[in-house]
């Protein structure tokens, strides 16, 4: 029986483990994708198989998704059934921190694998569970190839003026610098520019990642020069239930007038705070603009605010704009933010055309706007997928 050559991908959350299955007998192609959310508490799998499957969805017992360990043995056994004669040759895994060192993909050795352990106090609420994936991976697959994608090496093309603190110089040579996230999905919106916008692509962009996690990355050229995520993936924008961008001394304040521990701070941060924090309702957008509260209303101003302050910001960094991109699930679905974000924006050269934001089009900017609007939805997954077949080519 002949067997398909795949690639798994593995994206590890703190609760959830999003994965997807590719064809690379050519150039990689979308076979499966899916995602186990409430990992360890309640349980829920959705999966897509392409034309004439039916998709799955359905919540899991405690059992089948205990762990990362149990959830990936849980996804594994959906994709056998449904393509019994895929056979893994590669696994491809997102990894949020790649250090100053890691600036490309990396095949995972023991000693790669021991540099990132050490990098888990850089991205402590990210970077163990995304090892966690790896080992579960590992022990499923022992003679795949694994590969490592890393969030943080699309932002190592930054100039030192967007890569340091202004702290006592051994602390940068210590790592403590501006790393920058989301980077796989900005080299994904990258190489699309330069596809179906070339020269947009080699002129000053600045892409929008909106979703629970956000960020805003400025380019030249298609490399990254500014991003708006610095040390940790909590600076910048508001988040779902990161702060984004916060004075350091609030959390002096934290700890020596409320009393808290720095772990109870950090868990305010990042999982108790951003758009569910301000609107006490909740972290999807959704829900947000369909509340119409003021509490929500403000969550969203907030937003919106940010966003724009950070175009600017951005905009000054690249010296000037040539197009906008908003990518994400709040970037791709949300004509609100959308248009809120560009309202007013005729000064920086953005110039909304309603009825194309309405449709979600491509480009969404008027015909007459000096700076391009587009959405451009982003693939993390296809990333992966590609750097694992790289590796598979180049070793024959």
């Amino acid at each position: 029986m002949t067997t398909t050559p795949v690639a798994l991908t593995l994206n590890a959350g703190s609760s959830s483990l999003k994965f997807g299955l590719f064809d690379i007998s050519g150039a990689p192609a979308v076979m499966a994708v899916g995602q186990i959310d409430s990992i360890g508490k309640a349980p829920r799998l959705k999966a897509s198989f392409g034309p004439g499957r039916s998709p799955v969805s359905r919540d899991l017992t405690p059992a089948e998704a205990a762990d990362h360990k149990s959830a990936l043995a849980t996804a594994l056994a959906v994709l056998r059934e449904a393509f019994p004669r895929a056979k893994a040759s590669a696994v491809g895994h997102r990894v949020v921190h790649g250090g100053p060192s890691y600036d490309r993909p990396m095949v995972l050795t023991p000693e790669v694998m021991e540099e990132l352990r050490r990098l888990s106090p850089f991205a402590p609420i990210h970077q163990p569970h995304n090892l966690a994936g790896i080992d579960a991976a590992v022990e499923a697959f022992p003679e795949a190839l694994q590969v490592a994608c890393f969030d943080t090496a699309f932002h190592r093309t930054h100039p030192k003026v967007n890569d340091v603190f202004a702290l006592p110089r051994e602390y940068y040579d210590k790592g403590v610098r501006r790393y920058g996230f989301h980077g796989l999905s900005y080299d994904y919106i990258s190489g699309e520019l330069k596809r179906i916008a070339p020269l947009i692509h080699e002129g000053r962009v600045i892409v929008a990642h909106l979703g629970n996690g956000a960020s805003m990355c400025g380019m030249i050229g298609g490399r990254s020069v500014a991003s708006t995520m610095g040390f940790t993936a909590l600076d910048g924008l508001p988040m779902g239930t990161r702060t984004g961008q916060i004075d350091p001394g609030v959390i002096f304040y934290m700890v020596q007038q409320e009393g808290m521990s720095i772990d109870e701070v950090r868990q305010l941060f990042y999982s108790k705070s951003g758009l569910l924090g301000l609107s006490g309702l909740s972290n999807d957008m959704r829900a947000l603009e369909a509340a119409g509260t003021v509490e929500a209303n403000e969550a969203i101003d907030y937003f919106v605010f940010r966003i724009r302050r950070e175009l600017g910001g951005l905009a000054a960094a690249l010296g000037g704009l040539d197009a906008l991109v908003f990518c994400g699930g709040i970037g791709e679905n949300s004509r609100l933010i959308r248009e809120r974000v560009c309202e007013g924006m005729g000064w920086i050269g953005l110039e909304l055309d309603r009825e194309r934001n309405g449709r979600n089009d491509t480009v969404i900017s008027t015909d007459m706007s000096r700076a391009r609007v587009m959405v451009v939805p982003t693939n993390e997954e296809l990333v992966i997928a590609r750097a694992a077949k790289d590796f598979l080519d180049t070793r024959g």
